[in-house]
């Protein structure tokens, strides 16, 4: 090693001399790479913070939409599972706002054509959901939405969020309208003093299977006038076992069907397409079977009733205004 001076001050030359100036050089790069990513956080940082804060807005208000099968019978109520959950942390009000209305459906064909709503008067009452809380609401799409077209129908929901001016969307669901098999029909007359519109009703008893079961499905509609005033299910149905239908002296229907191995399902149907009553028979030693008095009166023989007729108020008919206004096709 040769040690040299310089106004008196040893300088080093040589191995020594060179690692100190390599650190110096590995120290001064790391100092401007810290600067430079220093630089980068600092600039991109408002924007980071403005996309988060955009995520959270986004999930203010989760919407989810549920169905509770895949297929349905032309004119059958489509019920949609509605579900609002308040993630905002604070209560919330929804309300009509600015002419829009704070819930909504968007609901397109098979061929992806937009389906525009029976009415447009879609005012809602207003809807408060305390923070963190989940509310569950159920809506018929059948009076809303003329979805009574066989054919494949795609929705989704919407709310719209007054105070933030924004929409949250629930996911795409899918449902399927066909028509069942007709095994019964029979037409009569709107009896004198019956508060009933119209001059006739045509009962029909439809039968459709399921992947995991077979349906009998009632229908009650004026031909005429082209009205559909009821369209569901009396229950599941062992199909080897034909219904049994019979009309009353206020004709008035009467079905007794086959629900299960010695079990039969007995109900009672109005003109309007309301359900009357309901109840249960097991067969014992005799098989239930409908009877009809020469009076026109018309009641269960046989067997042994295991739950009493009953008065039956959620199934209603629609209004008038709410019922489609074609029959389906292929069911003149």
């Amino acid at each position: 090693m040769v040690t040299t001076y310089n106004r008196g001050r040893p300088q080093t030359r040589g191995k020594e001399s060179g690692e100190l100036t390599e650190s110096q050089r590995g120290a001064e790069f790391f100092m401007r790479r810290i600067a430079l990513v220093y630089g980068v956080i600092k600039r991109t940082l408002p924007f980071v913070c403005l996309f988060l804060s955009a995520v959270g807005g986004e999930a203010q208000v989760q919407v989810d939409l549920k169905f509770k099968r895949l297929q349905y019978i032309a004119y059958e109520p489509v019920m949609a599972t509605l579900g609002i959950t308040n993630l905002a942390g604070r209560d919330i009000d929804l309300h009509d706002a600015d002419g829009q209305s704070w819930f909504g459906f968007e609901v397109s064909g098979s061929e992806s054509q937009p389906i525009p709503p029976i009415t447009t008067d879609s005012a809602q009452p207003p809807l408060q959901i305390k923070a963190g809380q989940k509310v569950t609401q159920r809506i018929n799409l059948t009076p809303l939405y003329p979805v009574q077209d066989f054919g494949t129908y795609h929705v989704r929901a919407h709310i719209y969020f007054a105070d933030l001016g924004k929409f949250f969307y629930s996911g795409t669901k899918v449902f399927e309208v066909t028509d069942a098999r007709p095994i019964w029909q029979q037409t009569v007359g709107i009896p004198d003093g019956v508060s009933a519109p119209g001059n006739v009703r045509t009962y029909s008893l439809l039968m459709n299977r399921f992947p995991d079961h077979t349906s009998l499905y009632l229908r009650v509609q004026d031909k005429d006038n082209g009205i559909v005033y009821a369209t569901y299910s009396l229950g599941r149905t062992i199909s080897f076992e034909e219904p049994q239908a019979q009309i009353d002296r206020a004709n008035q229907l009467h079905v007794l069907h086959c629900a299960a191995p010695r079990s039969w399902s007995y109900s009672r149907i109005g003109l309007n397409g309301e359900l009357l009553a309901h109840s249960s028979f097991m067969e014992t030693k005799t098989r239930p079977r409908l009877f009809r008095a020469t009076d026109g009166e018309v009641a269960v023989r046989g067997g042994m009733i295991e739950a009493p007729a009953t008065q039956t108020a959620g199934r209603t008919a629609p209004k008038l205004s709410e019922r489609p206004p074609e029959v389906p096709k292929g069911d003149q």
